[in-house]
């Protein structure tokens, strides 16, 4: 395969023909359209409001009325787990949009530059990159106060650095190309290269990682959710669902179960979708297929 081959964008009447005999990107795809599903239809019906209590009907088990049971509350918990998923989604959507508005550029630019720019954006990037998440949500949370925003804060400034390695690592594989010099033999400047030929080239390696950072983006809202600096009441969210769950655990188990099935169901969904999407969108890949 030649440098200009990899410049060549994949053809579209091919991806859809990749894409259906790929079982992890068709698996990855229906649970991620099912879980995307039940949040997009919450906005406008759920079977129960999620904020009306109703101590009469507490901790009843799976019946007719309430297909996963209820809560402590009263309150159904399938219509809590398709309005958890709206707030989960939506965290994890907003937190990879940041790591992604912010890395990508980063990343790139350094890849460009080369030398001690690149070396001390990375340096830094390594600074932000050694506080996790939950880390930097407990310093937020500290100051601000627990909430959704701040769970998002948290979770998008540990995607920054994660875009970043990962834009600077496929641009640099591309600088030294053919291609890439015979545009710089053209003229045109380092910018100009890297939106016409660095970005279309390494927009699977964003793709893919993205899927995986969205999945890291649900577990991380969960956590912290759980720990209590996340989502907060009356608001459903999986991660708070658990954390009311883990002492009725004998009484009600579905209470843990429902919720934490979500979760799974959701993770293994988008890392089979990222695992479909490198392999029909990487050229190496699809060649040697």
């Amino acid at each position: 395969m030649t440098d200009a081959a990899l410049d060549q964008p994949l053809p579209d009447d091919g991806f859809w023909r990749h894409a259906l005999r790929n079982r992890s990107f068709v698996i990855g795809a229906v649970l991620t359209l099912l879980i995307a599903t039940m949040a997009l239809v919450s906005f406008f019906w759920t079977p129960y409001s999620v904020f009306e209590l109703a101590v009469a009907n507490r901790m009843k088990g799976l019946s007719a009325e309430h297909w996963f049971g209820t809560d402590h509350f009263g309150r159904d918990l399938l219509s809590m787990i398709m309005v958890g998923a709206r707030a989960s989604i939506a965290v994890a959507v907003v937190a990879v949009g940041i790591g992604i508005v912010l890395g990508v550029p980063l990343g790139c630019y350094a890849a460009a530059r080369g030398g001690w720019i690149d070396e001390a954006l990375m340096r830094v990037n390594d600074l932000v990159f050694a506080f996790p998440a939950l880390l930097s949500a407990v310093m937020i949370t500290a100051i601000f106060g627990p909430s959704a925003t701040n769970a998002i804060i948290a979770i998008g400034i540990f995607n920054i650095p994660v875009f970043a390695r990962v834009a600077r690592a496929g641009a640099l594989s591309l600088w030294p190309r053919e291609f890439i010099l015979a545009a710089r033999a053209a003229g045109k400047s380092k910018g100009l290269i890297t939106v016409e030929h660095i970005l279309p080239n390494i927009i699977s390696l964003l793709l893919v990682q993205g899927t995986i950072q969205f999945a890291l983006g649900i577990l991380a809202e969960a956590g912290l959710s759980y720990l209590g600096l996340g989502t907060q009441p009356p608001m459903p969210s999986w991660g708070r669902m658990l954390f009311d769950a883990q002492t009725r655990m004998m009484a009600a188990p579905h209470l843990a179960l429902f919720p934490g099935f979500a979760i799974v169901l959701t993770v293994l969904g988008l890392n089979l979708l990222g695992d479909g999407l490198r392999d029909i969108l990487d050229p190496r890949l699809r060649r040697v297929r």
